[in-house]
């Protein structure tokens, strides 16, 4: 299959802030042609130290490009990239502000007559200082990166205008995370194939794509790393993560010659579930998890016990498709209905036991809305929605979907974050200003686990599981 891409170049769009010796620094918002030349008509000057914050409108996953006409030699120069303003102007360390996965700050070397391009990660901002004594005349810098791109099979066409931008930030932060050829968790950090992380994003591509190439060789890496009897990412829950996200795709976009493909491996797998699961229905698995906000909480072996469900289901179903034993899968089925699956709080377990078992006491329907949306999880977006609007009307979901999606469009999101809690919108700033003094900085303080501060992600595809959600309802 051919992977679909296309290079996006992007011209800053505001200049955030500047301090130093600069004649013309609003050159750099106009269009120019992307060629230097021996005579350049229009240029910014720099003289001596100094920086600026570039914003180029909207989240890439890309380089910097600088076409710079001449220098008083040598220059260098130092690169901020950030998801965020405050990102751009943090020290390596400060608030987690790191390298991790795609170099984003560093010092480069400017010259006369050139045209560079300096890393590659994930970015709407950038900070540069200029490191020189002497004077440096710049014609153009802008963004550059690839997007996936194919022809939609399903876009919004209603007439809500907000429902309409959520789909389309959903959009475009999932095609960025697939713009490598694979499925990425993140543009800027987790450059990396997370089979669990992958099931919203993958049923993104299929309802805005149909059969992608980008999908099947995602799920083909995997299990090329996985030989068994090893876990899919080291987690039990991800290889029960890879036969759902299997089956789901396949069925929905008809790709049963691929999943056909996949039967010697998944007959494997589930016989190695069924060894990990007692007579009693104890999960005897080695690690248990099913996301962060969860881990190691009281509602985490009910979530992986409802994602084993799901998984041991959908095996049956394959097993029965394509017409072999299902001996192993009924008998994992068998042992995980012996023990309950109470839930204490978390909504995302909630909705994973729904779609485990299709009920919820009342009580728990309940607090799948109490609270609003505080409590959902990008991630589980899709489960939590869909389980909401089977079990309190399409209208409930609806609203509480642009609650917690429209927080981030309203704090400046133009891709949708790794996690996001509501409790963080009291005294909080928004990503693309600096945050005013004695208000909270939304991106450097807060986050958790992994994605402390300034390491967290905005730009995270598993959070495109509202693009499904949207079209089903």
């Amino acid at each position: 299959m051919k992977s679909h891409t296309k290079t996006e170049i992007i011209f800053p769009k505001r200049i955030v802030l500047s301090e130093g010796k600069f004649t013309n620094l609003d050159s750099l918002l106009r269009v120019k042609t992307l060629q230097i030349g021996l005579n350049e008509p229009d240029y910014v000057t720099v003289e001596g130290n100094g920086f600026v914050v570039l914003d180029f409108g909207k989240e890439i996953c890309g380089t910097a490009r600088f076409l710079t006409f001449l220098v008083s030699g040598p220059t260098k120069a130092r690169l901020r990239f950030g998801e965020s303003v405050g990102e751009t102007m943090a020290e390596l360390g400060y608030k987690g502000a790191c390298n991790d996965h795609s170099n984003r700050d560093e010092v480069v070397e400017l010259s006369n007559f050139s045209d560079m391009r300096f890393m590659q990660t994930g970015f709407r901002f950038l900070r540069i200082d200029f490191i020189q004594e002497g004077v440096l005349r710049l014609k153009t810098v802008v963004a550059e990166g690839e997007i996936y791109s194919n022809k939609t099979i399903y876009e919004y066409d209603g007439k809500d205008e907000r429902v309409k931008e959520i789909f389309n930030v959903a959009k475009r932060t999932v095609d960025l995370c697939g713009s490598s050829g694979f499925i990425w968790d993140g543009v800027k950090r987790d450059r990396l194939v997370w089979i669990g992380d992958m099931y919203p994003e993958t049923m993104a591509y299929a309802t805005l794509y149909g059969r992608c190439d980008v999908v099947e060789r995602s799920l083909d890496f995997i299990v090329d790393q996985t030989p068994l009897p090893g876990w899919m990412n080291g987690m039990p829950a991800y290889s029960m993560w890879w036969i759902m996200i299997l089956t789901d795709y396949a069925v929905k976009v008809g790709a049963f010659d691929y999943l056909e493909k996949q039967m010697p491996y998944m007959e494997k797998l589930v016989k190695l579930m069924n060894e990990h699961v007692g007579e009693n229905g104890e999960l005897l698995y080695p690690g248990l998890f099913v996301d962060w906000p969860t881990h190691d909480q009281p509602d985490e072996p009910s979530g992986v016990r409802a994602i084993n469900i799901i998984a041991a289901k959908r095996a049956i179903d394959n097993f029965k498709r394509f017409g072999i034993d299902t001996k192993d899968a009924e008998e994992l089925l068998k042992k995980l209905n012996k023990q309950d699956m109470p839930v204490e709080k978390a909504k995302q377990v909630l909705a994973l036991k729904y779609f485990a078992t299709g009920k919820l006491s009342k009580k728990e329907a309940d607090m799948l809305i109490e609270g609003g949306a505080k409590g959902f999880s990008t991630f589980m977006s899709y489960f939590i929605l869909t389980a909401i609007a089977d079990l309190h009307g399409k209208k409930v979901a609806y609203d509480l979907m642009k609650e917690f999606y429209g927080a981030m469009l309203d704090r400046g999101a133009t891709t949708f974050f790794e996690d996001f809690n509501m409790d963080w919108l009291e005294g909080s700033g928004r990503i693309d200003e600096l945050t005013p003094d004695g208000m909270l900085d939304i991106h450097g303080d807060f986050g958790a686990y992994c994605y402390i501060g300034y390491r967290h992600s905005l730009c995270h595809g598993w959070s495109a599981g509202v693009i499904p959600f949207i079209k089903e309802n």
